[in-house]
């Protein structure tokens, strides 16, 4: 519910950029490196793999990031187009006053404490997806046992 108000609150301050939270954390990752790949992008947002895969395709059906090729030609590599660019540009500002806003409303030390409580649990949560996926591989990875029937 608070995760929810405050993706609401977000978006509603950054409308004006046409881009949603979630998109701008998205595009903000991709400026920062210049280009990335899916597993950056998932380490980065610690966001699963078919959301972000929905996320990049919508942006990229919209013309603010494109697919370019990678080495390794199995890694899906992006980067913002001009478009997107200019939509981060005009959405930086804005997040900045959400940002701002929610900072004069909770106060810096209120601010800080929960930083440092999000954190954690994002520790947790991202560590607890890792060991799961861990899980997941040796499971697939056991052979098969005969069925007694």
């Amino acid at each position: 519910m608070v995760s929810r108000a405050v993706t609401q609150l977000y978006d509603d301050i950054l409308r004006p950029s046409g881009l949603r939270v979630t998109q701008f954390s998205i595009l903000a990752t991709i400026a920062r490196s210049g280009e990335a790949h899916l597993r950056q992008l998932e380490a980065a947002l610690a966001i699963d793999q078919t959301t972000l895969t929905r996320s990049l395709s919508l942006l990229q059906r919209d013309r603010v990031i494109e697919r370019m090729p990678h080495p390794d030609g199995r890694i899906k590599a992006v980067r913002l187009t001009r478009k997107g660019r200019r939509m981060l540009d005009v959405a930086r500002p804005l997040w900045a006053q959400a940002q701002n806003k929610v900072l004069r409303e909770l106060g810096t030390t209120a601010w800080h404490d929960a930083e440092r409580r999000l954190a954690r649990l994002l520790h947790v949560a991202v560590e607890k997806r890792r060991l799961g996926r861990g899980a997941m591989r040796s499971v697939r990875r056991s052979p098969r046992r005969p069925s007694r029937n």
